[in-house]
């Protein structure tokens, strides 16, 4: 808890409760979910910053206090079937906590195009 708050403490947003944050856990260990949610990252050989050509539709927001603002250039790479990118003002890892409003239009924005496409067809 104490990483967590170091890390979050120059991020503006983030409440002062925990309850956020216990309400994760919380379900995580309702669910049995912990083992198979950290297991991802355990058995996860590929670098982390390796393109991995995902053909899939993909959307990125670059949030600015985050560990890692993926380049548009090493995206359109890792994702060839990028239908949105764009660099945000506010917010980092934890952006739908810090930035509920950011986060959700960006979400909105990422995926119009293909619920534009949907109503077309």
């Amino acid at each position: 808890m104490d990483t967590f708050r170091r890390y979050h403490s120059m991020v503006r947003g983030l409440r002062n409760s925990c309850e956020p944050i216990l309400d994760n856990i919380t379900l995580t260990r309702v669910t049995n979910t912990g083992i198979s949610s950290g297991r991802l990252h355990w058995e996860n050989t590929l670098g982390f910053f390796d393109v991995k050509g995902a053909m899939v539709p993909a959307a990125v927001s670059v949030f600015p206090r985050e560990m890692y603002q993926a380049p548009r250039s090493w995206t359109e790479q890792a994702y060839p079937n990028l239908i949105y990118f764009n660099e945000v003002d506010a917010g980092n890892h934890f952006a739908a906590w810090q930035e509920p409003e950011i986060f959700t239009n960006e979400l909105r924005a990422a995926f119009r195009s293909l619920r534009d496409e949907g109503r077309s067809s």
